[in-house]
């Protein structure tokens, strides 16, 4: 496999970011953060009004670390490396599991619409059930993970019914485009540029399964030490969300230029679900708990881990940032 090149810059980084130990009184001079191809954090990173708007919490600096995926970015923050992300729902359950101090500081609801189970134009496949036996590409602890097992679970299809073959979204374009994997579950804007660019058919994706969440996650570290700056920084990028769903075609031409991705795919993915930034609700505590317990039972993960206990619950998005 493939070694995604942002993951090993920030890693081999991480003990001397992590040797910069800062007490509360100390403020939060530069603020790190880690990012994907997509959403708001994209979005803010592009724009580049963030350092500004958290100078009045006392953050100097802010500093981007773009990942491939969910669960290199957590072992990114587990090392000391970035103070905040965004993944999708599984990866804080299994860096939760593993013991890393990390907190749900807010969170994004999902359509469903922007993750999807794919096969080559000319498989046989017509349904999920369809797949049994066969190979099926996924990222393991990524938010891909969970979706097979719902989608499995939909057609009384289990993992134990499929071949996974565990791949970064990167290693896994290439095994479907090779056809040495039967299926790919992905994420946009990976899912947009298979249906684009190889004529991948969508079997089934999240609509009708149960709907999740996108994650902004912070270190323990910073929620407890430098809460006003977590609490500026989330209503910075409700700021972001709001701006970017109304100033869709902007938007997109703004994600393209960061991302390098065509234009087309951008807006493909944005359109597939408003941006947003919430504070996490008894509901959205209560739909994490529910994708850990199925974990658990899975023994996907080793224990049962406390999804209310790492919800920073003192966030109220201020007026400015609807």
């Amino acid at each position: 496999m493939a070694s995604d090149p942002s993951r090993r810059r920030v890693v081999l980084g991480a003990g001397a970011l992590a040797a910069c130990a800062r007490s509360p009184t100390e403020g939060w001079p530069t603020l790190r953060i880690g990012y994907q191809k997509n959403g708001v954090l994209l979005l803010a990173n592009s724009r580049g009004l963030l350092p500004g708007r958290l100078a009045p919490a006392g953050v100097r600096r802010v500093e981007w670390a773009e990942f491939g995926s969910g669960p290199p970015m957590l072992e990114a923050m587990r090392a000391g490396a970035i103070d905040f992300g965004a993944v999708g729902d599984t990866p804080p359950i299994f860096a939760q599991a593993a013991g890393s101090p990390i907190v749900y500081a807010a969170a994004e609801p999902l359509t469903g619409e922007g993750q999807g189970l794919v096969v080559p134009a000319a498989s046989r496949a017509r349904s999920v059930r369809d797949l049994k036996g066969r190979r099926i590409a996924f990222t393991k602890a990524s938010s891909a993970h969970l979706f097979v097992v719902r989608a499995l679970a939909s057609a009384g299809l289990g993992l134990d019914d499929i071949v996974a073959v565990h791949l970064s979204p990167a290693d896994a374009s290439a095994a479907f485009a090779s056809a040495a994997v039967d299926a790919w579950a992905i994420w946009d804007p990976f899912f947009a540029i298979a249906q684009q660019t190889q004529n991948a058919r969508l079997i089934a994706d999240g609509r009708g399964l149960a709907l999740s969440n996108t994650f902004y996650v912070a270190t323990r570290r910073l929620a407890d030490g430098a809460p006003q700056v977590l609490g500026a920084l989330l209503d910075a990028l409700a700021q972001e969300a709001a701006w970017g769903n109304s100033h869709l075609s902007d938007c997109g031409a703004l994600v393209q230029a960061a991302s390098g991705l065509p234009q087309a795919i951008a807006l493909i993915s944005l359109r597939r679900g408003l941006l947003a930034v919430v504070p996490m609700s008894d509901a959205v505590i209560a739909a994490q708990l529910a994708n850990a317990d199925t974990l658990l039972r899975l023994r996907a993960i080793p224990g049962a881990i406390d999804i209310r206990g790492s919800s920073w619950t003192r966030w109220t998005p201020s007026a400015t940032s609807h």
